[in-house]
């Protein structure tokens, strides 16, 4: 039984590593990928683990901190790059290493040096012409390559909150719409809809004929199931779109509303908005001067105070970033987009490489 490997920064993994992977798994019985991230680097070594393990399941794929200097040519250099990748296999479980794939010439001394083989896939690079250095160069002319998971990794998520009746609805829309029309990878725009509207509604039409939204009866299973479904949809638009996914709720919001209806959060809600995947920026739309609309599924005017203030609050205990928004519907858009063009361009901005 062979045991490969492929060893990378994957920073960030392209369609060039997919494809040297995937060419490795169909040579060799056991395939690990060994994912090495320098402290310079602007994107986690576990993200980057993450992402390898979703896109190729399966295969073993590990991880490890390395700021041991490039240098083909020094062979204390190497000794300090060799021992680390030995240190993360052996934690690994991993025993031997029987063949090195690569796509550089420099993997015939790793193989020497771990008493390998070495397989050379694709040195030219004729099937993938892509590099880790063109994508950080243009991440987002790019981000159409990148995996589902990647994807959904770097995106900028953008999530509005607020009481019912503050425009949550109509801001977000407004905000993905404006990305939408913009060339490039923005056209790829996703909006996240609120679940709970829809769960809200199918708890009336459960009740039958007559039923009003004051008559249903929330309970915490009802909550969790919302935050569930929130996450999933997220998810699925994450993986599908651009990079800035506009999201119309959370399943952290989903806690509060928990805590309006019930007097309190579920641990089966707290559990779901805990999944929500990292790195994201609260919009919270303002009450004062938005006209309070009343469509049968809504509590009340009265509330609304007091609930955003209670959004405010959570976001803050929960260590989340917020932007405030007032003011009318244009100034509110304008605020938001401004916020994420300033995180866009962090996000695509890779720091250099250790080399």
């Amino acid at each position: 039984m062979s045991t490969g490997l492929v060893v990378g920064k994957f920073y960030p993994p392209h369609p060039g590593h997919h494809a040297l992977v995937e060419t490795a798994a169909s040579r060799c019985d056991d395939l690990v990928v060994l994912v090495e991230a320098a402290d310079r680097e602007t994107v986690p070594l576990a993200d980057r683990v993450a992402w390898m393990q979703a896109e190729h399941p399966g295969v073993r794929v590990l991880g490890a901190r390395c700021d041991a200097p490039v240098d083909y040519a020094s062979d204390v250099v190497w000794a300090a790059q060799v021992r680390v990748m030995q240190v993360a296999l052996e934690l690994g479980g991993v025993e031997r290493v029987d063949v090195v794939f690569s796509s550089e010439t420099y993997g015939a001394e790793l193989a020497r040096r771990l008493g390998a083989v070495h397989d050379l896939v694709d040195l030219e690079r004729t099937r993938v012409p892509l590099s880790a250095t063109l994508v950080r160069a243009d991440p987002l002319t790019r981000f159409g390559a990148l995996r589902p998971s990647v994807r959904a990794g770097l995106a900028v998520r953008a999530v509005f909150v607020g009481a019912e009746s503050t425009g949550t609805t109509t801001v977000s829309r407004l905000v993905a719409d404006r990305l939408r029309a913009r060339a490039g990878a923005h056209g790829a725009t996703r909006w996240v809809p609120e679940h709970g509207r829809d769960h809200s509604v199918e708890l009336v039409e459960r009740g039958g004929p007559g039923t009003r939204m004051e008559d249903v009866v929330w309970t915490p299973d009802d909550f969790a199931t919302i935050a569930a479904r929130q996450n999933a949809l997220e998810e699925e638009a994450a993986r599908a779109g651009g990079p800035v996914l506009v999201c119309d709720t959370d399943s952290l919001a989903t806690t509060v509303w928990e805590c309006r209806y019930l007097g309190g959060t579920s641990a089966g809600t707290r559990a779901e908005a805990g999944r929500r995947a990292p790195r994201r920026t609260y919009f919270v739309t303002d009450h004062v001067g938005v006209p309070f609309e009343q469509d049968g599924y809504r509590d009340g005017e009265h509330v609304r105070e007091a609930m955003t203030d209670w959004f405010l609050h959570a976001l803050t205990a929960a260590g989340e970033s917020w932007v405030f928004l007032t003011g009318p519907v244009a100034s509110r858009v304008e605020l938001a987009l401004r916020v994420i063009d300033r995180q866009v361009g962090d996000r695509f901005t890779f720091g250099r490489p250790l080399g």
